[in-house]
């Protein structure tokens, strides 16, 4: 995944719908992985670490429900919003999925127009980057639109990939990430970078944040990564 680009996984076991939603999404920016059953899916999920799933209620097999459950229940996907798409439009059917942990209910047949500003909605909440909303961490903003990053007021000079660095830092202040994570994240899952290139770019990183003075906002977790604050 690329922060460029965000990735979708679309879960729909319906040939049909499955591309007319791949097409719409693909034309609004988005990357699109793509399962017909809850297995495959699941399988997908640990590959492509996607940033937001679209998924259908009545897969074969592996029900939309199970595979909801297993992503809220995993440490690593925890945080991934589910929308859920559902012929099922009784009240007691919207609210088991909402609490098996989808963050969104939308009931087929539904407006395409519609699905999309939902995806949109919650990849605002869940990475605001990737819909242009500046970031702020204590004296520090970053604007992903013009790519300026400022620590109290002044302006702070970031190569390329310390500027992705700094901007999935600051989408999860707190998280701590591991490297592998950051690889995946910053230079793309299909480009093969040695792991201690990001030890190299993380020093980079904590020099240009306090090339105007200021404390490192940048911690070492000893045998697990990196976290901002």
């Amino acid at each position: 995944m690329s922060l460029g680009q965000p990735t979708v996984l679309l879960v729909e076991d319906e040939l049909a719908q499955r591309e007319v939603l791949s097409y719409n999404l693909e034309a609004e920016g988005f990357r699109v992985a793509r399962a017909e059953n809850g297995e495959e899916a699941l399988i997908l999920l640990a590959e492509e670490n996607p940033d937001i799933v679209v998924l259908d209620w009545m897969l074969p097999n592996l029900s939309g429900i199970e595979v909801c459950r297993q992503i809220k229940t995993r440490p690593e996907t925890r945080n991934t919003p589910v929308i859920m798409l559902s012929a099922r439009s009784e009240e007691v059917d919207r609210v088991r999925g909402l609490e098996t942990g989808a963050d969104d209910y939308v009931v087929k047949p539904y407006s395409v127009l519609e699905l999309m500003a939902r995806v949109r909605a919650q990849l605002r909440r869940a990475r605001p980057s990737s819909v242009g909303i500046s970031l702020e961490y204590e004296d520090i903003t970053l604007d992903p639109e013009t790519h300026r990053v400022t620590r109290s007021g002044a302006e702070l000079k970031l190569g390329p990939t310390e500027f992705r660095l700094l901007t999935t830092f600051m989408e999860k202040p707190g998280r701590v990430f591991t490297r592998e994570q950051l690889l995946d994240r910053v230079w793309g899952r299909d480009i093969y970078v040695d792991s201690r290139t990001v030890d190299v770019h993380i020093g980079r990183l904590r020099k240009a944040l306090s090339q105007h003075g200021g404390a490192d906002p940048l911690r070492t977790v000893r045998g697990a990564g990196y976290a901002l604050g």
